[in-house]
């Protein structure tokens, strides 16, 4: 799960990327007003593994490491 907060209104991308750094999905692309978010991926199309993702929400860009166990 991702969290984030918003201080205003932003248009909200996070995307995963494999350690090769190829896209693996786009979590939302939306519009998202003030407020707290939780993202949820299920990874049921991905194996386990360290993945990465990049979280763009205006001017902010984060990006932040991924353990997913199944």
């Amino acid at each position: 799960m991702i969290t984030h907060q918003l201080p205003v209104i932003s248009d909200v991308i996070p995307k995963m990327y494999d350690v090769l750094g190829r896209e693996v999905a786009t979590l939302v692309d939306e519009v998202q007003k003030m407020g707290r978010y939780d993202v949820e991926s299920d990874g049921a199309r991905l194996a386990s593994g360290i993945y990465f993702y990049r979280l763009r929400a205006g001017n902010f860009n984060e990006i932040r490491k991924l353990v997913l166990l199944k």
